[in-house]
C-alpha cells in the first residue's frame, strides 16, 4: 500500500476483488432486524430466497449466528421495481445499483486494511482456529465494533459521494436509522442493506425518489454511525489515515463525509453593480469580497486573505424594507457565479430560509448543519446567505421561538464562531434582517462585518433607480443630471467612510464627545481603549467579540483595494498562480493602517449596535404600552360589570 503525501492509497485490485461478494449482498441475504422493525407500508416482498445465491462472510475467522428469514433482502430487485412494471432497467436505477456495489467493495476493503493495521487480523485467525485467549477476547470484541463502525460509514460516504451527480430537486425524509449493528462488518452491513431495502419500499415511488432515498438514508447513517463511533475504543486506525481511492477521486477522512466539487446551478435574477443604486459601503464591500474569494487556493485548501488578515467569513446586511438586500445578495452571487465560470471553479450558492424550520424535533438543526456543510465544503467556492435571519433563528430565552428556531441558533452560533471554526477563505455567510435587532445578540456578534442596506439617499440616487426601473422603452427626457455618476463607486465610498469620522446614533455620539472633550483628540492605541471602555460602560453588550470585529474590519480596510478585473478575466495572471505567489502579489497591494481607518470602524460598528438597542428598547416599549393599556381597559370593563 504506498503513501501519497499524507495519503494511504487503497489499491483498485484490493477494492475489485471484493466485488463478487458485494454482488452477493446486493443479490440476496437473509437478516432478522434487531432494533429496526419492517414498515407496515412495504409493497409487495421480493422473491423468494431460494432464487438467489445466499450471502456469506469471506472475512476469516468470523463466526456468526444464522438470521434466517424466509422472504430475505433483495436490494437489486427492490430497486429494479422503483418504476413500476417497466421490465428494463433504467439509467438511474443502473447507477445506483453499481454504485452500491462500488461503495460496498470499497467499505469490505477499507474493513480488511483496518485489520491489517490493527491485531484484528491475528485475533480472526485465532478464532478461526479455536485458539482465541480468554484475555483477549474484550480486545477482539472492541476491535469488530471499531472495524464495524468503520466499514458502515465508508459505505454510507462512498454511496452518498458516488451518487452525488444524480441528486436532483427532489428530496426524501425517510427519519432515523435504527439497524445500526456493531458485532462484526458483515452483519453491520447486512442491517444497513436491510434498513436501506425497507427505506427504498416505503418512499421510492419513482426513480427520482429512489435516488433521494438512497441520498437521505445515507446521510443519516453517516451521522448516526460518527455519534456512536465517539465513544468507539479502538477506532484510532481508522482516523489517524486519510485513505485514497485514486479511481473515483474519493478521500475517506475518518467519520467525515466527503462531497464531490459540485456547484448548484443558479437560477435567480443576476444585477450587476451599476443596477444596486445607493447602498455604496454594502456595495463596495460585497463586490471586494467575490473577488477575494477567488484567491482560495484548491490545492493548499487557504485563501491568502484568510491568512495574512482581511477576509470577511461572515457578514449581517441590514436595513428597511425595500432598501435593496435581495438585489444585493442577486449582485454578489452573480459576480461570483461569472468569476467562477470564466475559472473553471465550482461554485454553490445555497439559502437558508423559513421553509428550512421544521415541527418536528431536530429536523431544523440538521437542516440548518446541512446548509452550513454544504457552503464549507472545501471543494468549492460557497456563498451562503439567510434572510430574514430574525424570523429563522429565534433569541435564546424568547418564549415565542420555536424549538426550531432555537436549534438553528445554536448550530449557526457554533459554525460561525464555535471552537472546532476554521476559516479557510473558500466561503462566506451573509446574514441579512430587517430587524437586526430581533436577532439574538451574541449570533448578531458573529457577523464579522456589518453592511448598513440604507437604499438611496441623494437626489442623484432617487433621479437613477427612477432611470432603472424605467426601464427603455419610454420617451421621457432625462434632464440634467448625468446618469450614474453618483454610483462611482470609489467617490462614493470615500466619502461614506468618511462620515463616519463621527457617530451617528445619538447615544454613541454623546459618548464620544464626552471622551473627546475629556482626552483630546483619539490618535492612539490607548486613548481609542479608553473610548472603547466608554462604549461599554453605556451599552454592556459591547464586548470583547465586539473588539475583535472592530480589528478585523480595520484589518479589511488594510486591505482596501480591488483585485484588478484583468485577473479576474485573465486566470492566469493571477487565480492560476501558486499560493506563495497569489500570496505575495496580494501582500503588495496591503495600505499602512491609520488612526481615521480605526476611529471610523468604531464608529460604524458601535453605531450599529446602538441602532438595534435603540429599537430593541423601543419595541419593548411599545409593547409595554400596548400591555398597560389593555390592562387598564381591562379594568374599566371589570369595574363597569361589577356596577
Amino acid at each position: 500500500m504506498s503513501v501519497t503525501s499524507d495519503l494511504m492509497e487503497l489499491r483498485e485490485d484490493a477494492i475489485r476483488k471484493h466485488y463478487s461478494a458485494a454482488t452477493a449482498m446486493l443479490e440476496g441475504f437473509d437478516h432478522t432486524p434487531r432494533n429496526g422493525s419492517a414498515s407496515p407500508e412495504r409493497v409487495e416482498r421480493s422473491s423468494g430466497i431460494g432464487t438467489r445465491r445466499r450471502f456469506r462472510s469471506t472475512t476469516p475467522g468470523l463466526v456468526t449466528r444464522s438470521t434466517a428469514r424466509p422472504e430475505g433482502v433483495h436490494l437489486l430487485d427492490r430497486i429494479a421495481s422503483a418504476d413500476g412494471d417497466d421490465p428494463l432497467i433504467s439509467p438511474p436505477q443502473a447507477v445506483v445499483m453499481h454504485g452500491l456495489r462500488r461503495a460496498l467493495a470499497i467499505a469490505l476493503a477499507m474493513g480488511e486494511a483496518f485489520s491489517e493495521a490493527t491485531p484484528l487480523a491475528d485475533l480472526k485467525r485465532a478464532n478461526l482456529q479455536g485458539a482465541l485467549a480468554a484475555d483477549r477476547k474484550a480486545d477482539f470484541s472492541a476491535l469488530l465494533e471499531a472495524e464495524a463502525l468503520a466499514v458502515l460509514h465508508v459505505f454510507a460516504n462512498a454511496t452518498s459521494y458516488l451518487l452525488a451527480s444524480q441528486a436532483s430537486e427532489v428530496s426524501a425524509d425517510v427519519g432515523e436509522v435504527q439497524e445500526v449493528l456493531t458485532d462484526n462488518a458483515p452483519l453491520a452491513l447486512q442491517g444497513a442493506l436491510w434498513e436501506l431495502d425497507q427505506k427504498i419500499a416505503t418512499h421510492a415511488s419513482d426513480e427520482a425518489r429512489m435516488v433521494a432515498t438512497v441520498l437521505a438514508f445515507t446521510e443519516q447513517l453517516m451521522e448516526r454511525v460518527a455519534l456512536r463511533a465517539q465513544n468507539g475504543a479502538r477506532t484510532g486506525a481508522f482516523t489517524g489515515a486519510n485513505w485514497r481511492v485514486e479511481a473515483d477521486d474519493l478521500t475517506i477522512r475518518g467519520f467525515t463525509p466527503a462531497s464531490r466539487a459540485k456547484g448548484t446551478v443558479l437560477t435567480m435574477q443576476f444585477k450587476k453593480p451599476n443596477q444596486v443604486v445607493g447602498n455604496h459601503i454594502a456595495k463596495y464591500q460585497a463586490m471586494r469580497l467575490a473577488k477575494m474569494l477567488m484567491a482560495y487556493d484548491f490545492e493548499r485548501r487557504l485563501n491568502p486573505f484568510a491568512e495574512l488578515g482581511g477576509f470577511i467569513f461572515t457578514f449581517m446586511g441590514d436595513g428597511a424594507p425595500g432598501t435593496g438586500k435581495t438585489t444585493l445578495i442577486q449582485m454578489m452571487a452573480g459576480l461570483i457565479h461569472d468569476y467562477c465560470q470564466n475559472a473553471g471553479y465550482p461554485f454553490r450558492y445555497q439559502n437558508f430560509g423559513i421553509d428550512n424550520i421544521d415541527s418536528y424535533q431536530g429536523k431544523s438543526g440538521q437542516n440548518a448543519k446541512a446548509f452550513v456543510t454544504n457552503v464549507l465544503d472545501p471543494s468549492v467556492i460557497g456563498f451562503g446567505t439567510i434572510d430574514d435571519i430574525d424570523q429563522i433563528a429565534g433569541r435564546r430565552g424568547d418564549r415565542q421561538s420555536s424549538a426550531g428556531q432555537q436549534e438553528v441558533t445554536a448550530v449557526f452560533m457554533e459554525a460561525f464562531a464555535g471552537a472546532n471554526t476554521v476559516v479557510r477563505g473558500s466561503c462566506t455567510f451573509g446574514m441579512f434582517s430587517n430587524y437586526p435587532e430581533n436577532v439574538d445578540d451574541a449570533l448578531r456578534q458573529r457577523a464579522g462585518a456589518r453592511f448598513l442596506v440604507d437604499g438611496p439617499q441623494t437626489r442623484e440616487d432617487y433621479i437613477d433607480i427612477l432611470a432603472l426601473l424605467m426601464g427603455k422603452k419610454h420617451d421621457i427626457p432625462l434632464g440634467d443630471h448625468e446618469l450614474y455618476a453618483a454610483q462611482q463607486i470609489k467617490k462614493a465610498v470615500a466619502a461614506s467612510f468618511d462620515s463616519h469620522n463621527r457617530p451617528k446614533e445619538a447615544g454613541l455620539l454623546e459618548v464620544y464627545d464626552r471622551v473627546s472633550s475629556r482626552i483630546g483628540a483619539l490618535d492612539t492605541i490607548a486613548k481609542m481603549g479608553t473610548y472603547l471602555k466608554a462604549i461599554q460602560e453605556a451599552d454592556p453588550r459591547f464586548t470583547g467579540r465586539a473588539i475583535k470585529n472592530i480589528t478585523d474590519a480595520v484589518k479589511v480596510r488594510a486591505m482596501d483595494f480591488e483585485l484588478p478585473d484583468e485577473w479576474m478575466e485573465q486566470p492566469e495572471l493571477f487565480l492560476f498562480k501558486s499560493y506563495d505567489e497569489k500570496a505575495a502579489m496580494i501582500e503588495d497591494l496591503r495600505r499602512p493602517i491609520t488612526v481615521e481607518m480605526v476611529i471610523q470602524e468604531i464608529n460604524r460598528y458601535a453605531d450599529s449596535e446602538f441602532r438595534y438597542a435603540d429599537k430593541s428598547d423601543e419595541v419593548a416599549i411599545e409593547g409595554m404600552v400596548r400591555d398597560f393599556g389593555r390592562q387598564e381597559e381591562a379594568k374599566r370593563r371589570y369595574l363597569e360589570g361589577k356596577g
